[in-house]
C-alpha cells in the first residue's frame, strides 16, 4: 500500500468527482513510462469501511480477464482517505444499454448486434464463474458494474467491477438480517431474497445476469418496477415482486416447491393471487421483443430466470449451453473489431445536485436507488484529493473458457496478470501490504 506518491496526475484538467457511488478518477502516469490510463476511486467516507476492506481484500486476491484489476492501493494519512488504482474501462452496459434505448425512443432503433450480446453474456458468466468457483458471491450485478475495456490491448473485454458487497461463502453464511439492509439493487433482486431468504447462494448472482441478459436483448430493464428509495430490514418488496410476476407469471407449487417455506409466504399468500398473472409469462413478454420462444437465446434465458433457486442453473452449467456452441461463436473482443459507436462512462461535477442525472431520458432505464451521474466534471468541484502519483488523465478469436473440459477455476485464455512492478518514489512514507 502506498503513501501519496508523486508519479501521476489527473486527466481532464484535475477535475473531480463520482462515478455512480464512488469518487473517481482518470488518471496518468507523470513520468510517462507508459500511456495506460486507470481509474482512481476514493472510498466514500473517512477512514476504511468494513465494505472498503472487503473490496480491498477480495480484489487483491483475485486474478481473472473478467474481474477488474485492482493495481495498487493508497493511503493518505493527512486526511485519512484511501484511494484503489484500477485498470481504466471506457464503457459500461448502463451507458451500452442507454444508447439502444435512446435510438428507440428516436424512432431509429438499433439494437444491440445478437453477436455482441452473446460475447458479453458469455464474458460476464466466464468472470462469475472464477468468483464462485473461488467462494466469492457478487451480491451486487447490474449493468453499471459491468465494465467493457474500450480501444487497446483489451479491446471489448469484459471486467466485473464494484466488488464492495462481495464476501466469502466459504464461511459459516450470516442470516441476511445482520448484513447490509439493502444488497441487491432491486430490479435485478432474486425472488427468494424477496422472500425473505435467509441465507444468500450463488442462484442470486445467476437471477440477476439472467435480468442483464434480457436487458441486452431488449434495450429495457426487465423488472423495472417504481419505488421509493428506502433503506429496509423489510426483504419482501410487493412492487418488486408484482413486477417479476407480470413477467413471469406467478410460480405453480410444482416449479417452486420450497416456496412455501420462505419467511415471507404468508405474506405473499396475503397480498397476492395467482390469478391475477394467469396471462403472464416469459414466453410472452420476450415474444413482443422478438425472441422466439424455442430458440436457444430463449432456452437459456428461461434457465437464469427460473424462479426456484434450487433449480437455476449453475454458471458452470451456463457456460456449456448450447446457445454459445452455435454460429455466431463468442469472442474475446465483444465489439468484434467494429468502430465502437458508444459514448465513454459520463461523469457529474460534485457541486451538481443528482436530480440531473434523471434528464435526458433516465427513465425506465434508471434503478431508484442508483441514479446514474452524468456530465463532466467542473474544475473547481472540490472533492478529496487524490495520490499526486497520477495525472488526469482485435481480431476476431473463438473465446474458450476454464470450464470447457475442465472444472478449474483459473482462465485457460493464456492472460497474463495485470499487475505492473512498477517502482513508485515519494518523498512521503511508503506502506505496502
Amino acid at each position: 500500500m502506498h503513501m501519496h506518491s508523486g508519479k501521476y496526475e489527473g486527466l481532464d484538467g484535475g477535475r473531480r468527482g463520482r462515478l455512480f457511488s464512488s469518487h473517481m478518477k482518470k488518471a496518468r502516469r507523470k513520468d510517462g513510462k507508459d500511456e495506460k490510463e486507470y481509474a482512481l476511486k476514493q472510498i466514500e467516507g473517512t477512514g476504511i469501511s468494513m465494505s472498503a476492506c472487503r473490496e480491498i481484500a477480495l480484489l487483491r486476491e483475485l486474478k481473472h480477464p473478467n474481474v477488474i484489476a485492482l493495481q495498487k492501493v493508497f493511503l493518505s494519512h493527512s486526511d485519512r482517505k484511501v484511494w484503489l488504482l484500477f485498470d481504466y474501462a471506457e464503457h459500461d452496459l448502463w451507458h451500452i444499454i442507454k444508447f439502444h434505448r435512446a435510438s428507440k425512443a428516436n424512432k431509429k432503433p438499433m439494437q444491440l448486434p445478437r453477436s455482441m450480446v452473446k460475447s458479453l453474456l458469455y464474458q460476464i458468466l466466464d468472470g462469475i464463474h472464477y468468483l464462485h468457483a473461488n467462494w466469492v458471491l457478487h451480491r451486487d450485478l447490474k449493468p453499471a458494474n459491468i465494465l467493457v475495456m474500450g480501444e487497446g490491448p483489451e479491446r471489448g473485454r469484459v471486467k466485473i467491477a464494484d466488488m464492495g458487497f462481495a464476501r466469502l461463502f466459504n464461511s459459516p453464511l450470516k442470516p441476511l438480517a445482520d448484513l447490509d439492509p439493502v444488497v441487491v439493487t432491486f430490479w435485478y433482486r432474486a425472488p427468494e431474497l424477496l422472500l425473505g431468504a435467509r441465507h444468500y447462494t450463488k442462484a442470486i448472482d445467476i437471477w440477476a445476469i439472467g435480468c442483464i441478459f434480457a436487458e441486452l436483448l431488449t434495450s429495457e430493464p426487465i423488472f423495472h418496477c417504481r419505488q421509493e428509495d428506502i433503506k429496509t430490514s423489510n426483504p419482501f418488496h410487493h412492487d418488486q415482486l408484482d413486477r417479476i410476476f407480470s413477467v413471469m407469471g406467478f410460480p405453480a407449487d410444482k416449479d417452486w416447491e420450497d416456496i412455501r417455506k420462505m419467511p415471507e409466504y404468508p405474506t405473499l399468500q396475503k397480498d397476492f393471487r395467482r390469478t391475477t398473472y394467469a396471462n403472464s409469462s416469459l414466453i410472452k413478454y420476450m415474444e413482443k421483443h422478438k425472441v422466439k420462444p424455442d430458440s436457444k437465446v430463449f432456452l437459456l434465458l428461461q434457465k437464469l430466470l427460473t424462479m426456484d433457486p434450487t433449480k437455476r442453473i449453475t454458471s458452470e452449467q451456463a457456460l456449456q449451453d448450447p446457445y454459445f456452441q452455435e454460429d455466431p461463436l463468442p469472442t474475446l473482443d465483444v465489439f468484434a473489431g467494429c468502430q465502437i459507436p458508444y459514448p465513454k462512462r459520463e461523469f457529474l461535477n460534485e457541486d451538481e445536485p443528482e436530480e440531473k442525472a434523471t434528464a435526458g431520458g433516465g427513465g425506465a432505464g434508471v434503478p431508484p436507488n442508483k441514479k446514474p451521474r452524468i456530465g463532466p466534471y467542473g474544475a473547481n468541484s472540490g472533492g478529496p484529493v487524490m495520490p499526486s502519483d497520477y495525472q488526469h488523465s482485435s481480431s476476431r478469436l473463438n473465446y474458450q473458457s476454464s470450464v470447457q473440459g475442465s472444472s478449474q477455476s483459473q482462465s485457460t485464455l493464456g492472460y497474463s496478470s495485470s499487475q505492473q512492478s512498477t517502482q513508485y518514489h515519494s518523498s512521503h512514507q511508503t506502506h505496502r501490504y
